[in-house]
Protein backbone atom coordinates (compact mmCIF):
# COMPACT_ATOMS: atom_id res chain seq x y z
CA UNK A 1 0.00 0.00 0.00
CA UNK A 2 0.99 3.22 -0.82
CA UNK A 3 0.74 6.07 1.43
CA UNK A 4 -0.15 9.64 -0.14
CA UNK A 5 3.02 12.15 0.78
CA UNK A 6 2.17 15.93 2.09
CA UNK A 7 2.61 18.45 -0.41
CA UNK A 8 3.15 21.85 0.01
CA UNK A 9 4.60 25.23 -2.16
CA UNK A 10 4.66 22.74 -5.38
CA UNK A 11 7.05 20.11 -3.64
CA UNK A 12 6.02 16.56 -2.46
CA UNK A 13 7.49 15.35 0.73
CA UNK A 14 8.92 12.47 2.15
CA UNK A 15 6.20 12.87 4.78
CA UNK A 16 2.89 10.96 5.40
CA UNK A 17 0.14 12.39 7.58
CA UNK A 18 -1.47 9.75 9.52
CA UNK A 19 -3.70 11.64 11.47
CA UNK A 20 -4.63 15.58 12.13
CA UNK A 21 -5.20 18.14 9.72
CA UNK A 22 -3.81 21.13 12.51
CA UNK A 23 -8.12 22.46 12.70
CA UNK A 24 -8.16 21.16 15.77
CA UNK A 25 -5.65 19.56 18.48
CA UNK A 26 -5.63 15.81 19.94
CA UNK A 27 -6.19 16.04 23.36
CA UNK A 28 -4.11 15.00 26.12
CA UNK A 29 -7.03 12.73 27.89
CA UNK A 30 -7.19 10.82 24.23
CA UNK A 31 -3.10 9.61 23.98
CA UNK A 32 -3.13 5.77 25.08
CA UNK A 33 0.11 5.01 25.30
CA UNK A 34 0.51 1.08 26.08
CA UNK A 35 4.07 -0.48 27.16
CA UNK A 36 5.23 -3.70 26.61
CA UNK A 37 8.52 -4.51 28.56
CA UNK A 38 9.89 -7.25 25.82
CA UNK A 39 12.78 -6.57 23.63
CA UNK A 40 11.83 -6.34 19.46
CA UNK A 41 13.24 -9.50 18.25
CA UNK A 42 15.12 -9.14 14.75
CA UNK A 43 15.56 -11.67 11.75
CA UNK A 44 18.39 -13.86 12.36
CA UNK A 45 20.42 -12.35 9.31
CA UNK A 46 19.26 -8.23 10.32
CA UNK A 47 20.21 -9.47 14.06
CA UNK A 48 23.63 -9.90 12.48
CA UNK A 49 23.96 -6.36 11.09
CA UNK A 50 22.63 -5.18 14.39
CA UNK A 51 25.61 -7.05 16.04
CA UNK A 52 28.43 -5.42 13.80
CA UNK A 53 27.08 -2.10 14.06
CA UNK A 54 27.41 -2.39 18.26
CA UNK A 55 31.21 -4.07 18.04
CA UNK A 56 32.10 -0.91 15.43
CA UNK A 57 31.04 1.39 17.91
CA UNK A 58 32.62 -0.44 20.75
CA UNK A 59 35.93 -0.16 18.89
CA UNK A 60 35.92 3.58 17.75
CA UNK A 61 34.95 3.99 21.84
CA UNK A 62 38.12 1.48 22.66
CA UNK A 63 40.08 3.73 20.07
CA UNK A 64 39.12 7.25 21.85
CA UNK A 65 37.52 7.93 18.66
CA UNK A 66 34.05 9.50 17.84
CA UNK A 67 31.34 7.40 18.44
CA UNK A 68 27.41 6.80 18.42
CA UNK A 69 26.70 5.79 21.99
CA UNK A 70 23.91 3.66 22.94
CA UNK A 71 20.89 3.66 25.04
CA UNK A 72 17.12 2.78 25.60
CA UNK A 73 14.40 3.46 23.36
CA UNK A 74 11.32 2.20 21.99
CA UNK A 75 9.91 0.34 19.10
CA UNK A 76 6.53 1.32 17.85
CA UNK A 77 4.26 -1.81 17.74
CA UNK A 78 1.52 -0.24 16.58
CA UNK A 79 -0.50 2.73 16.19
CA UNK A 80 -4.58 2.67 16.19
CA UNK A 81 -6.89 5.44 15.15
CA UNK A 82 -10.32 5.61 16.47
CA UNK A 83 -12.84 8.33 17.45
CA UNK A 84 -15.16 9.01 20.82
CA UNK A 85 -18.78 8.23 20.79
CA UNK A 86 -20.40 11.27 20.98
CA UNK A 87 -18.15 14.13 19.81
CA UNK A 88 -15.88 12.09 17.28
CA UNK A 89 -13.03 13.50 19.11
CA UNK A 90 -9.52 11.88 17.53
CA UNK A 91 -8.21 8.95 19.54
CA UNK A 92 -4.71 7.55 19.48
CA UNK A 93 -3.23 4.30 20.97
CA UNK A 94 0.43 3.89 20.79
CA UNK A 95 1.49 0.68 21.53
CA UNK A 96 5.58 0.62 22.50
CA UNK A 97 8.03 -1.80 23.45
CA UNK A 98 11.82 -2.26 24.57
CA UNK A 99 14.82 -1.11 21.22
CA UNK A 100 17.50 1.17 21.73
CA UNK A 101 19.83 3.18 19.66
CA UNK A 102 21.63 0.38 17.80
CA UNK A 103 18.30 -1.02 16.85
CA UNK A 104 17.63 2.24 15.17
CA UNK A 105 20.34 2.13 13.25
CA UNK A 106 19.99 -1.25 12.05
CA UNK A 107 17.12 0.04 9.85
CA UNK A 108 17.65 3.07 9.57
CA UNK A 109 21.19 2.70 7.88
CA UNK A 110 19.94 -0.24 6.06
CA UNK A 111 16.77 0.64 4.60
CA UNK A 112 18.81 0.00 1.04
CA UNK A 113 21.04 -3.12 1.83
CA UNK A 114 19.80 -6.06 0.01
CA UNK A 115 19.28 -9.25 2.00
CA UNK A 116 20.08 -13.03 1.10
CA UNK A 117 16.77 -13.09 -0.19
CA UNK A 118 17.45 -10.63 -2.74
CA UNK A 119 15.14 -7.54 -1.43
CA UNK A 120 16.38 -4.70 0.15
CA UNK A 121 14.51 -3.51 3.63
CA UNK A 122 12.78 -0.93 2.02
CA UNK A 123 11.41 -2.98 -1.00
CA UNK A 124 10.02 -5.75 1.63
CA UNK A 125 8.87 -4.36 4.04
CA UNK A 126 7.91 -0.56 2.87
CA UNK A 127 6.73 -0.79 -1.09
CA UNK A 128 5.27 -4.38 -0.71
CA UNK A 129 2.99 -4.00 2.20
CA UNK A 130 1.75 -0.88 3.85
CA UNK A 131 4.82 1.26 6.01
CA UNK A 132 2.60 2.17 8.81
CA UNK A 133 2.14 -1.93 9.60
CA UNK A 134 5.40 -2.41 9.08
CA UNK A 135 6.96 -5.06 12.26
CA UNK A 136 7.86 -3.90 15.73
CA UNK A 137 11.80 -3.87 14.70
CA UNK A 138 11.44 -2.02 11.68
CA UNK A 139 9.77 0.91 13.75
CA UNK A 140 12.77 1.76 16.55
CA UNK A 141 12.10 5.58 16.44
CA UNK A 142 9.11 7.70 17.29
CA UNK A 143 9.89 11.39 17.71
CA UNK A 144 7.80 13.87 19.26
CA UNK A 145 8.36 17.31 16.87
CA UNK A 146 7.41 20.74 17.95
CA UNK A 147 6.84 23.92 16.11
CA UNK A 148 7.63 27.33 18.34
CA UNK A 149 6.15 30.42 18.26
CA UNK A 150 7.10 33.40 20.69
CA UNK A 151 4.27 34.96 21.56
CA UNK A 152 5.88 38.41 22.34
CA UNK A 153 7.09 39.46 19.12
CA UNK A 154 5.03 36.60 16.87
CA UNK A 155 7.68 34.51 15.05
CA UNK A 156 8.34 30.78 14.12
CA UNK A 157 11.52 29.05 15.33
CA UNK A 158 13.39 27.22 12.57
CA UNK A 159 16.30 25.29 13.68
CA UNK A 160 18.70 23.57 11.51
CA UNK A 161 20.28 20.08 12.95
CA UNK A 162 24.17 20.24 13.66
CA UNK A 163 26.56 18.03 11.59
CA UNK A 164 27.20 16.08 14.75
CA UNK A 165 23.58 14.64 14.81
CA UNK A 166 23.63 10.80 13.30
CA UNK A 167 21.48 9.98 10.21
CA UNK A 168 20.31 11.01 7.15
CA UNK A 169 18.92 14.74 8.30
CA UNK A 170 22.44 15.94 9.46
CA UNK A 171 22.46 19.85 8.12
CA UNK A 172 18.71 19.92 7.17
CA UNK A 173 16.07 22.32 8.48
CA UNK A 174 14.13 21.03 11.20
CA UNK A 175 11.27 20.97 13.49
CA UNK A 176 12.19 24.15 16.29
CA UNK A 177 12.90 20.92 19.10
CA UNK A 178 12.37 17.50 18.66
CA UNK A 179 13.11 14.40 21.03
CA UNK A 180 13.26 10.62 20.33
CA UNK A 181 11.15 8.76 23.41
CA UNK A 182 14.15 7.33 25.23
CA UNK A 183 12.97 4.75 28.65
CA UNK A 184 15.45 6.26 30.45
CA UNK A 185 13.41 9.78 30.98
CA UNK A 186 9.92 9.23 29.83
CA UNK A 187 8.98 5.95 31.06
CA UNK A 188 7.57 7.13 34.97
CA UNK A 189 9.39 5.86 37.71
CA UNK A 190 5.68 5.22 39.39
CA UNK A 191 4.19 3.41 36.39
CA UNK A 192 2.35 5.80 35.25
CA UNK A 193 1.54 6.21 31.01
CA UNK A 194 3.91 7.68 28.80
CA UNK A 195 3.04 11.02 28.20
CA UNK A 196 4.07 12.40 24.62
CA UNK A 197 3.02 15.92 25.92
CA UNK A 198 6.15 15.38 28.65
CA UNK A 199 8.67 14.58 26.09
CA UNK A 200 7.39 17.82 24.10
CA UNK A 201 7.71 19.65 27.06
CA UNK A 202 11.51 18.20 27.61
CA UNK A 203 12.73 18.79 24.00
CA UNK A 204 12.07 22.46 24.24
CA UNK A 205 13.93 22.27 27.87
CA UNK A 206 16.84 20.82 26.70
CA UNK A 207 17.35 21.86 23.58
CA UNK A 208 15.91 25.73 23.37
CA UNK A 209 16.00 26.43 27.51
CA UNK A 210 12.23 26.84 27.99
CA UNK A 211 11.79 25.93 31.56
CA UNK A 212 8.78 24.98 33.52
CA UNK A 213 8.41 28.50 34.40
CA UNK A 214 7.70 29.78 31.38
CA UNK A 215 3.83 30.01 30.12
CA UNK A 216 3.40 27.24 27.54
CA UNK A 217 0.33 26.63 24.99
CA UNK A 218 0.56 23.56 23.69
CA UNK A 219 -1.26 20.99 21.52
CA UNK A 220 -0.98 17.76 19.92
CA UNK A 221 -2.15 18.55 16.30
CA UNK A 222 -1.00 14.93 14.80
CA UNK A 223 0.80 12.22 13.91
CA UNK A 224 2.94 11.36 11.10
CA UNK A 225 5.26 9.17 8.87
CA UNK A 226 8.31 9.67 7.52
CA UNK A 227 8.49 7.66 4.45
CA UNK A 228 12.10 8.36 3.20
CA UNK A 229 13.72 6.89 6.42
CA UNK A 230 11.08 4.94 8.07
CA UNK A 231 10.66 6.58 11.52
CA UNK A 232 6.94 7.86 13.25
CA UNK A 233 6.50 11.43 14.53
CA UNK A 234 4.13 13.58 17.17
CA UNK A 235 3.09 16.81 15.64
CA UNK A 236 3.28 19.30 18.58
CA UNK A 237 2.56 23.22 18.20
CA UNK A 238 4.34 25.61 21.16
CA UNK A 239 3.01 28.62 21.72
CA UNK A 240 5.81 30.92 24.59
CA UNK A 241 3.53 33.87 25.10
CA UNK A 242 6.19 35.52 27.20
CA UNK A 243 9.29 34.93 25.47
CA UNK A 244 10.74 36.52 22.28
CA UNK A 245 13.85 35.98 20.06
CA UNK A 246 15.90 38.11 21.76
CA UNK A 247 15.29 36.77 24.96
CA UNK A 248 15.83 32.58 23.95
CA UNK A 249 19.19 34.12 21.77
CA UNK A 250 20.03 35.35 25.20
CA UNK A 251 19.45 32.20 27.27
CA UNK A 252 20.89 29.77 24.60
CA UNK A 253 24.38 32.03 24.99
CA UNK A 254 23.98 30.89 28.94
CA UNK A 255 24.07 27.15 27.69
CA UNK A 256 21.59 24.95 27.09
CA UNK A 257 21.34 21.14 27.94
CA UNK A 258 21.59 20.27 24.11
CA UNK A 259 22.98 22.94 22.31
CA UNK A 260 25.14 20.86 20.18
CA UNK A 261 21.81 19.23 18.36
CA UNK A 262 21.07 22.38 16.30
CA UNK A 263 23.78 25.17 14.22
CA UNK A 264 21.78 27.85 13.18
CA UNK A 265 18.32 29.09 14.52
CA UNK A 266 16.14 31.16 12.08
CA UNK A 267 13.00 33.18 13.43
CA UNK A 268 10.50 33.92 10.70
CA UNK A 269 7.08 36.15 11.45
CA UNK A 270 4.63 33.65 11.85
CA UNK A 271 2.47 34.62 9.29
CA UNK A 272 1.42 31.86 6.82
CA UNK A 273 3.08 33.92 4.05
CA UNK A 274 6.22 34.56 6.00
CA UNK A 275 6.63 30.90 6.95
CA UNK A 276 5.15 29.27 3.85
CA UNK A 277 8.01 31.62 2.21
CA UNK A 278 10.70 30.53 4.22
CA UNK A 279 9.94 26.96 3.02
CA UNK A 280 9.68 27.63 -0.80
CA UNK A 281 13.20 29.99 -0.42
CA UNK A 282 15.32 27.22 1.03
CA UNK A 283 16.59 24.14 -0.98
CA UNK A 284 14.47 21.39 -1.20
CA UNK A 285 16.89 18.93 -0.06
CA UNK A 286 17.71 20.75 3.17
CA UNK A 287 14.56 20.31 4.41
CA UNK A 288 13.91 16.69 7.17
CA UNK A 289 11.23 14.87 5.59
CA UNK A 290 8.23 15.73 8.19
CA UNK A 291 9.19 19.37 9.08
CA UNK A 292 7.36 21.05 5.96
CA UNK A 293 4.08 19.16 6.97
CA UNK A 294 4.73 20.43 10.93
CA UNK A 295 4.60 23.95 10.57
CA UNK A 296 1.92 23.93 7.74
CA UNK A 297 -0.51 22.21 10.46
CA UNK A 298 1.07 24.88 13.00
CA UNK A 299 0.05 27.47 10.53
CA UNK A 300 -3.57 26.22 10.17
CA UNK A 301 -4.15 25.74 13.85
CA UNK A 302 -3.06 29.28 14.66
CA UNK A 303 -5.31 30.16 11.75
CA UNK A 304 -8.26 28.38 12.97
CA UNK A 305 -7.91 29.92 17.17
CA UNK A 306 -7.59 33.22 15.61
CA UNK A 307 -11.25 32.77 13.64
CA UNK A 308 -12.61 31.61 17.15
CA UNK A 309 -12.27 27.90 16.35
CA UNK A 310 -13.30 27.66 12.79
CA UNK A 311 -12.20 25.45 10.85
CA UNK A 312 -13.08 26.88 7.70
CA UNK A 313 -10.05 29.52 8.45
CA UNK A 314 -7.52 26.69 6.99
CA UNK A 315 -8.01 28.02 3.82
CA UNK A 316 -6.55 31.22 4.45
CA UNK A 317 -3.06 28.98 5.06
CA UNK A 318 -4.00 27.64 1.44
CA UNK A 319 -4.38 31.20 -0.04
CA UNK A 320 -1.46 32.52 1.09
CA UNK A 321 0.48 29.12 0.27
CA UNK A 322 -1.18 30.06 -3.58
CA UNK A 323 0.17 33.50 -3.34
CA UNK A 324 3.74 32.13 -2.62
CA UNK A 325 3.64 29.55 -5.20
CA UNK A 326 2.80 32.16 -7.61
CA UNK A 327 5.11 34.80 -6.87
CA UNK A 328 8.03 32.42 -7.10
CA UNK A 329 6.72 30.69 -10.39
CA UNK A 330 6.54 27.81 -8.22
Amino acid sequence: MNRDRFTVVSRETGCHIYEGDGTRPILEDNIRVKYRAQRVEFPAEIGAWRHAIEAEEQRKAARGLPHRWNNDRFAVERVVLTRTHLDEEPVVTLALQDADYYDFLTTSLNLERRQDNGQTLREQYLESQDPARAPAWMNCSFGVNVAVETGKDGKMLFSRRSSHVAGPNSRRWNSSANEGLARKHDLPEDHRPISLHAVARRALHEELAVHATDALDLELLGFGLDLDNHQWAGFFRAVLPELDEKTLRLRWTRGVADKWEHDRFEFVPADPASVLGFIADQPEERWTPCAPALFYLALVRAAVRSAGGDPAARFTVERAEQEVIETRNL
